[in-house]
């Protein structure tokens, strides 16, 4: 397991300020703030890289993601008892889940092929846009465009205006 200091300070460090390190033999410590809340995504909405449409799409996307439960799990999870042969229950649980999933698979789907793979990263797996656009291959820039094209698609999905 992480442990939470030593991820505030990686985060940070990911960012380009180094939290603590050493100077001539003394250690250096500098306070940082850091939003580990605060997704790519929203980043990029609060910087006006991509339009209240489409940031409200790509936070439809990461809803239906989380509903569907399909980030890896780490532990067995303990919640649901075995179900009992035959068709489940109103209101199961496992019905939303698998609902949602359909949604996502359909959303990822009407983004297309080539502009999936970015939206994924940014979007669900929360990679920043430099991360993503190494990881891809792709040159600097490049994917805040792939990106806002793939969130105008999933925005006509899911019927948002």
């Amino acid at each position: 397991m992480t442990d939470p200091s030593r991820l505030m300070q990686e985060r940070a460090i990911e960012g380009g300020i180094t939290v603590d390190g050493c100077d001539g033999g003394a250690p250096l410590v500098r306070s940082v703030a850091v939003n580990l809340a605060e997704s790519p995504l929203g980043w990029l909405f609060s910087r006006g890289h991509v339009s209240q449409r489409q940031f409200d799409a790509g936070e439809a996307l990461r809803r239906d993601w989380e509903r569907a439960q399909l980030a890896p799990g780490v532990t067995m999870r303990w919640d649901l008892a075995p179900a009992a042969r035959g068709a489940a229950p109103a209101g199961d649980p496992r019905a939303a889940r698998l609902d949602a999933q359909r949604r996502f698979d359909a959303a990822v789907a009407s983004a297309g092929h080539g502009l999936s793979d970015i939206l994924w990263r940014i979007v669900c797996a929360g990679e920043g846009m430099r991360d993503a656009e190494t990881a891809l291959g792709w040159p600097a820039r490049a994917g805040k465009v792939v990106l806002c094209l793939a969130l105008d698609r999933v925005a006509d999905f899911y019927r948002i205006r």
